[in-house]
């Protein structure tokens, strides 16, 4: 099995469809984090960039939240790419990269669902999550990083730092690295040229379609205060979580609310 030292930008482009020969990809071994470094330098970004490490010391998730991993067992990346759109228009963004990861695994034989507004689940259990963070661009627009984590292998250790269930793809652990990475990037090229073209409303259907917790009673959550509780019933085109309530239909957005199943 390819170990992340055997990660190679070079075997990772040749592998890469053509819509993604325009992005520039750094391998290290090791920083702190891979968001933290594109953000510091998108100033001086040529165009879209991707860099992966093999290990990440200080990873990051939403809301302040430490991404725990582990060398080998994870597979840690961001890419920075500059939209055309203004900051409002890129709400549904992490939505929008959720179906690409989704479809691609899909692609590999991994069925996965997706829980609003930024998690990948396996069997109910946490896969994958996506980080977006942005950053006004001197040239015009907005540069967006975006940062995803893939839990390969769950060793127990790994698990119990974590402190919850979680899950794995032993399967996509199995493939040459360099092209599980070369298939998720091509796939994240596309939607994000279409993304920034039109907006989050044609992914609608395409998430919804793989929506964990269609129909399920939930209650979204703001620092441990329960703001609201309902029934999900999927995303509207602004990416936007709709919840049926006992006072009509509710639009959510994501902030820093956190969305949990009812009996949790």
């Amino acid at each position: 099995m390819t170990k992340h030292s055997d990660l190679n930008s070079a075997a990772i482009a040749a592998h890469c469809a053509t819509g993604a020969s325009h992005v520039a990809i750094e391998v290290v071994d090791e920083t702190g984090s891979t968001n933290a470094d594109l953000l510091a330098r998108c100033a001086t970004l040529a165009g879209p960039t991707l860099r992966i490490a093999g290990q990440q010391t200080a990873g990051r998730g939403r809301a302040g939240r430490p991404w725990l991993s582990q060398s080998d067992a994870s597979l840690m990346f961001s890419l920075a790419w500059r939209f055309k759109a203004p900051l409002h228009q890129l709400v549904g963004l992490p939505l929008a990269v959720g179906v690409a990861l989704a479809e691609t695994m899909a692609s590999l034989g991994v069925p996965v669902q997706l829980k609003w507004p930024n998690d990948l689940l396996k069997d109910g259990h946490k896969l994958a999550g996506i980080l977006v963070e942005t950053q006004q661009a001197t040239e015009g627009g907005v540069w967006a990083v975006i940062g995803c984590g893939i839990n390969l292998l769950m060793p127990d250790a790994l698990e119990q730092r974590i402190g919850r269930s979680v899950s794995a793809v032993p399967w996509l652990a199995q493939m040459e690295r360099n092209t599980l990475v070369a298939a998720l990037l091509s796939r994240l090229a596309g939607v994000l040229a279409e993304f920034d073209d039109t907006g989050f409303a044609p992914f609608t259907e395409r998430w919804n379609l793989l929506h964990a917790w269609q129909g399920r009673h939930v209650r979204i959550l703001d620092n441990g205060q329960l703001l609201q509780q309902g029934v999900a019933a999927g995303v509207d085109q602004l990416g936007r979580l709709l919840l049926r309530t006992d006072d009509g239909l509710q639009e959510i957005m994501s902030g820093d609310v956190s969305l949990h199943l009812a009996q949790e």
